[in-house]
Formats: structure tokens, C-alpha cells, sequence
């Protein structure tokens, strides 16, 4: 399904310049609610700098809005509470929680702070804390994490299922627009059909998903759309088939990806 009111997300022009290399130029794309955007292109054409762009954690040109309002000046932190995540193409987890705790962690938005302390606190809180496990129990369980791990530090469970780890942290209470980048990385097997089953999943709730990702078959699986970026611009637009029999990406991108 395609949202009816507009994407969920849309960057225009999106620009930046690292001293004199232009990492990203005048760079337009949108998605909507319930659908996946791929974003591919060769190693160094700008796509992890277009995240960077969108989420502010660089100096950049160009507007970018989330549910139509425009958030071009909003800082990172508060992107995310207004419902833009994101997930990196390194797993990030703390260490020293388990996975449980984790989840239970990024989750404090929602139940509030402090849900980690569990001594003295007064009924309420400890009721509250309750809640909270539960609730990160069932969003482990759906992102693919069995109960099993819920209690190991997450260094000791399977990498696949860190991966998972990760993108459910980046999730964490709820998202509006969920950035994932490269979620395939050193995953194969079940761990890809998890994944993939996952993506389809977020979709049909409704999640606008953006991924970059240079597993092709993956991405033509299952995205609705695709951009491709070529030294920091935009190459084309369009859906898996139109992008697969593009000349200029053949020759650009898929062409050379054997």
C-alpha cells in the first residue's frame, strides 16, 4: 500500500561538500507510507553521505520533510523523536546490557526514564518496569530474536541476529521512517530470508523504509522504488524493472556488480 496524503519523507536538493570533494548534489527523492525505497549505486557515490544529509548529522544544502512538515533545521535527536530512525552499517548495541536490556533501554521514551533500576523504586515504577520487559520481549520476538538470546550480551549471539538487534534498537518504540544501511551486510541463508521477511513486514504496517543495500537481488525483491546515485548524484529513478533495464545504470552500476 502507498500512502494517499503525501510521502512520509521527502528530501530535495539535497547537498554536500566535505572542503572541495562534492559528496552529494541536488539530490530529490520521496517515500511513502507502506513502501520500501532502495537507494544503490557504486562505493563512494554518495549514498551513506545522503543519510548523513537527511538525518543532520552533516552540514548540508537542500530541505527535507517528515508527515509534510519540513524538518530541514531539526536537530538529529529530535528527528528521531519525531519519528525518523535510522540504523547504521555497524551494528550498534550497548555491550555491557543484554539483549533484553537493550530493548528494555531504548524503549525508556515510552515508559520513562530509569527503567533499569529496579531497587526502591515505588510500585508504580516497578509496575511500569514490568510493562516495559514485556513490551521489549514482544518487539524482540518480532524483529526475529528468540527469547533464548534475551538474556546473553549481544557479542554472544549470532551474527544475523545482531543484525536484527540493531535494526529493532533503531526502531525502538516506533518509527514513521526507518533508514536502514546495507541490513544484508555479511548475512546469507536464513539470515537474508529473515530479513527480507522483516522488510515486507515493516511495509505492510505501514513504515516508509529506505534502504541502501548492495545486494541487488535483495533490493530488487523487494523495493517499490529505486534510486540510483553515481558520484554524489542523482543517476535514475524508478521501480526494479524500469532501473534493470536502464542503459546508464547497466553501464554505471549492475553492469560491473558480477
Amino acid at each position: 500500500m502507498s500512502g494517499n496524503l503525501g510521502p512520509i519523507l521527502r528530501v530535495e536538493g539535497l547537498g554536500v561538500t566535505y572542503g572541495a570533494l562534492v559528496a552529494l548534489d541536488e539530490v530529490t527523492w520521496s517515500v511513502s507510507a507502506g513502501e520500501i525505497l532502495g537507494i544503490i549505486g557504486p562505493n563512494g557515490a554518495g549514498k551513506s553521505s545522503c543519510y548523513d544529509a537527511v538525518t543532520h548529522l552533516v552540514r548540508r544544502r537542500g530541505r527535507v520533510f517528515l508527515n509534510g512538515e519540513e524538518v530541514t533545521d531539526t536537530a538529529p535527536h529530535l528527528l528521531a523523536e519525531r519519528g525518523l530512525k535510522r540504523a547504521f552499517q555497524q551494528n550498534a548495541f550497548f555491550h555491557e546490557l543484554t539483549v533484553l536490556e537493550n530493548m528494555v533501554t531504548v524503549l525508556q521514551d515510552r515508559y520513562g526514564t530509569g527503567l533499569m533500576a529496579t531497587t526502591l523504586l515505588p510500585f508504580t515504577q516497578v509496575r511500569r518496569k514490568a510493562e516495559a520487559v514485556e513490551d521489549a520481549k514482544r518487539r524482540l520476538v518480532r524483529f526475529g530474536i528468540p527469547e533464548a538470546y534475551h538474556h546473553l550480551k549481544p557479542t554472544n549471539i549470532p551474527y544475523g541476529t545482531q543484525r536484527m538487534l540493531s535494526i529493532a534498537l533503531a526502531y525502538g518504540s516506533g518509527a514513521k521512517a526507518l533508514l536502514l544501511d546495507e541490513p544484508a551486510a555479511g548475512l546469507g541463508g536464513a539470515d537474508m530470508t529473515h530479513l527480507i521477511n522483516l522488510l515486507i513486514s515493516l511495509k505492510r504496517e505501514g513504515l516508509a523504509v529506505v534502504v541502501i543495500e548492495h545486494h541487488m537481488d535483495l533490493i530488487m525483491s523487494v523495493a517499490d522504488q529505486i534510486v540510483v546515485l553515481e558520484q554524489g548524484r542523482l543517476l535514475a529513478t524508478g521501480t526494479p524493472h524500469q532501473i534493470q533495464s536502464d542503459p546508464r545504470v547497466l553501464e554505471a552500476y549492475l553492469g560491473r556488480a558480477q
